[in-house]
């Protein structure tokens, strides 16, 4: 149903992670769902197949492919109607290693991450009282010697039960403290492995499977040689990785979209009331239509920001667009999704409504589109900041 336009590489890709998918059908999903459970197999499939390490560089064991080809991997994904959220980060936190990290970082880590020997699922910045507003972090990293003492809380910290490491933003330089609002943070690489008793997670409950913890940090002592890149340069680093995340997070998106209108478009084509399809009501065909339409859209400027992205152009504009276009079409497809399939989409059934619901997080996180708007205001038309 997706239209062509990809070279025969990125098509043979599409296709072989559909093949994969087509193992883990609805029921698979359905039954991880109602316990909570996270879905070792299917990561575990993926990583044998190197999906997971397509954008580490080939010299690191990994498939060295281009930022639009692991979002076509998202992508189909989350069209086959599996959840790539359990495993994406994978994907975009090793950028800050590969792009910041020291050589020794590199060889240390990437090909362990790549053969799929060591996790890097999660990401550490978001804390309970700063939310959106990174630069009010008040976890602190204190140099002692050759180590850094952590002390801290985060929040809603993702798959931190099923990572080895997690890729955490700590100031090192209070903010009161610093010329800028932006200075002053720093980016280490944790192994949780042997963090003892110094790391407390706690896992959140949540209205979707989205294995997510509150972590608290008390004297937790991180070798100085895990800091990545230069201290106190920390948010330019994440900085340099949300272009990538956006369009990754934008694709997984489109998948959910493309998902909806597939499965209700042939329901509705099949589903008979009142002795014809529903299909043939426009109530009906109209929604999918213009669903399908706003998908479409947002497919194109998520193309348009990937291939900027891999051509070393500037892409904020375009990735920040793509995010918020493709979360706001999946989130109308899954509406018009719902309204085909009646009483049945609320069933666990035929997964509409798990859907419906994964797809609901993309409005919020990893970035609110709220702040999208506030970014195109002032970044692109050029109006005072509003925040």
């Amino acid at each position: 149903m997706i239209p062509n336009g990809y070279t025969p590489e990125q098509e043979h890709i599409r296709a072989a992670v559909r093949d994969l998918c087509a193992r883990f059908p609805n029921e698979y999903w359905r039954d991880k769902d109602r316990v909570r459970a996270y879905p070792d197999e299917f990561v575990a499939e993926l990583t044998k197949a190197g999906w997971l390490a397509a954008l580490i560089p080939e010299e690191y064991g990994g498939a060295g492919l281009r930022l639009l080809d692991g979002a076509l991997i998202l992508q189909e994904i989350n069209a086959s109607g599996c959840s790539a959220g359990a495993c994406h980060a994978q994907m975009y936190t090793m950028g800050t290693v590969l792009r910041h990290g020291s050589d020794e970082q590199k060889r240390r880590y990437l090909p362990a991450i790549a053969a799929g020997e060591l996790r890097l699922q999660s990401f550490g910045v978001t804390e309970p009282d700063a939310g959106t507003d990174t630069t009010s972090i008040t976890t602190f990293a204190r140099r002692q010697g050759d180590k850094y003492v952590i002390t801290g809380r985060k929040v809603f910290i993702s798959r931190v039960q099923h990572s080895d490491l997690i890729l955490l933003l700590a100031r090192t330089t209070p903010k009161d403290q610093v010329a800028r609002r932006t200075d002053g943070m720093s980016v280490f690489l944790v192994d949780m492995r042997q963090a003892g008793d110094r790391l407390v997670v706690r896992p959140i409950e949540t209205m979707i499977n989205h294995e997510t913890n509150e972590l608290t940090f008390d004297g937790l002592e991180v070798p100085a040689e895990n800091l990545v890149g230069e201290e106190g340069k920390g948010f330019r680093y994440i900085l340099s990785g949300m272009n990538a995340e956006r369009v990754l997070v934008a694709s997984e998106s489109l998948g959910d979209g493309y998902y909806f209108v597939e499965r209700a478009s042939r329901y509705a084509g099949e589903r008979v009331v009142f002795d014809r399809p529903i299909g043939q009501n426009q109530g009906v065909q109209f929604p999918l239509a213009k669903a399908y339409m706003a998908v479409e859209a947002a497919r194109l400027i998520r193309d348009t920001a990937a291939r900027r992205f891999d051509a070393g152009d500037s892409s904020g504009d375009e990735a920040n667009m793509a995010k918020y276009l493709a979360s706001e079409a999946a989130w109308e497809a899954g509406n018009a999704a719902l309204t085909a399939f009646g009483g049945y989409g609320f069933t666990t059934e035929f997964g509409i409504e798990r859907k419906f619901r994964e797809t609901r997080l993309m409005i919020t996180a990893p970035v609110s589109n709220n702040l999208i708007l506030a970014y195109v205001g002032e970044h692109i038309l050029g109006m005072p900041r509003s925040y």
